[in-house]
């Protein structure tokens, strides 16, 4: 809490009055300000791609380390060469968790930031008439458990980028000798998460899932970029 205490007050709110002062469209500040913070975190991002490209050169070395080592008893050993092997060429298994870590402190920031902002209050933007509360452009008379009496387009474009970002990001994830099982359980838990957070964000601010849906948006073309300009 205290990290995002600080990312709240040096960079969101900073960030949202400096672009508050062009007397843009709010969505276009928020628009902005997600363009800029992906900016500040991409080197971040493409060292994390190139560690993954790097594992997945490595897969005959470390496929040949898993058939020296077949037994259980020799898991030990087995799991020393193979981070010999990602040492060697500068390999960090865990580099791809280093964008997602300092990704969180903002993601949670402009958790707090966008329902309570004064200035996104009856602010509207594309089919959501006010960014601090719920985009209902879909609505029926009868209240469905868990999901309410409306559908929120943000909210859906948001879980779908999700959708499309796991894709990717599991395409491009080593597995380590012996993690094949922990994988397909992280896998399954990946792609369950877009869903679980359609039920839970439906009813909360547009703003906040169009934040969401923008963040996850620039990430899938980082990500295609990253593809097409790597030489694997």
């Amino acid at each position: 809490w205290p990290v995002v205490r600080e990312v709240n007050r040096f960079l969101i709110i900073p960030l949202f009055n400096l672009l508050s002062k062009w007397n843009l469209n709010m969505g276009i500040v928020i628009l902005l300000m997600t363009i800029i913070i992906k900016l500040l975190v991409m080197p971040a991002q493409i060292k994390s791609y190139m560690s993954s490209a790097k594992q997945r050169a490595l897969k005959p070395y470390v496929d040949e380390v898993a058939a020296k080592y077949p037994k259980p008893e020799d898991a030990m050993k087995k799991q020393q060469e193979t981070m010999a092997v990602y040492s060697k060429y500068g390999v960090s298994p865990m580099g791809g968790c280093l964008p997602m870590l300092i990704q969180m402190p903002v993601w949670t920031a402009f958790f707090f930031f966008v329902p309570n902002a004064i200035e996104l209050r009856q602010q509207s933007f594309l089919w959501a008439t006010d960014l601090t509360g719920f985009d209902d452009l879909i609505r029926w008379n009868n209240n469905i458990p868990l999901i309410g009496d409306h559908l929120s387009i943000f909210c859906l474009l948001f879980c779908v980028t999700n959708i499309i970002n796991t894709i990717y990001s599991m395409q491009q994830q080593q597995m380590a000798p012996g993690q094949e099982e922990s994988m397909k359980a992280m896998r399954w838990m990946s792609y369950l998460m877009p869903v679980l957070f359609f039920f839970m964000f439906n009813n909360y601010s547009s703003g906040l899932c169009y934040y969401y849906f923008i963040s996850g948006l620039v990430g899938i073309i980082t990500m295609i970029w990253l593809r097409r300009s790597t030489d694997e």
